[in-house]
């Protein structure tokens, strides 16, 4: 898309809850810590913060004056991570906003063990990507950790193309952060929507919740480019 004359800028993403069919994503409010807290203590190893510029926290206080300062941010919007049980798993941001780009980013993956590499947290991801293309977003982006091998398979899972590596991009707890720079796009948007939507099916999983079809199998061929480090 070169001729943009018709292109209206999207507005920024309101501090609304956005509702899935297995999570909720709730806007993150002062009530949200202990729940929160108490499912990151199941990751004793604090492996869950190894990437992340901020954490592990060592109490309940700890944790809420950190949540109290990221509430009130509108870059980063933080949600919370309702499951479909009623617990908290985790919480997610939408980020680095440039409406009259047209671009946004999804950032501050925090995921508990409960909520890892379960049909919950794709669908987290999946509906703020919805929300973004919907809203009239032309790009929608995940950046990670180089070293991260784990975020760099999921985005690419997720239908995110890989765009490539930034050396020497940040430093974060003393260590080096080179950044591997993943996108989705507005063109890649009907046939991202169609395949969340016949993954997310209920009738994709059986009844212990394993997926039959797999989400890599339907992304792939949307991608524009792959990971070399994954291929």
């Amino acid at each position: 898309m070169s001729d943009l004359a018709d292109w209206v800028a999207p507005g920024l993403p309101p501090r609304v809850a956005l509702q899935g069919r297995y999570v909720r994503l709730e806007p993150l409010v002062p009530a949200h810590a202990e729940g929160l807290f108490a499912a990151f203590a199941e990751d004793s190893a604090g492996e869950m913060w190894r990437y992340l510029p901020h954490g592990p926290f060592a109490d309940l206080a700890g944790y809420r004056g950190w949540l109290d300062a990221a509430r009130l941010m509108h870059d980063p919007l933080h949600f919370a991570i309702r499951m479909a049980d009623g617990r908290l798993g985790g919480s997610l941001s939408l980020m680095r906003m440039e409406p009259r780009a047209g671009s946004i980013e999804t950032g501050w993956l925090t995921f508990a063990p409960r909520l890892q590499r379960t049909r919950e947290a794709s669908e987290a991801v999946f509906l703020l990507m919805q929300w973004a293309f919907e809203a009239g977003y032309r790009r929608f982006e995940w950046k990670c950790d180089a070293a991260n091998l784990p975020s760099r398979r999921a985005a690419e899972r997720f239908g995110f193309s890989y765009e490539g590596l930034f050396r020497r991009a940040g430093v974060v707890k003393g260590r080096n952060r080179d950044t591997a720079w993943f996108a989705a796009i507005d063109a890649d948007w009907p046939a991202l929507g169609a395949a969340f939507g016949e993954w997310l099916a209920p009738e994709n999983f059986d009844g212990s919740g394993q997926q039959r079809q797999s989400l890599a199998v339907l992304t792939r061929p949307i991608l524009a480019t792959r990971d070399p480090a994954l291929v």
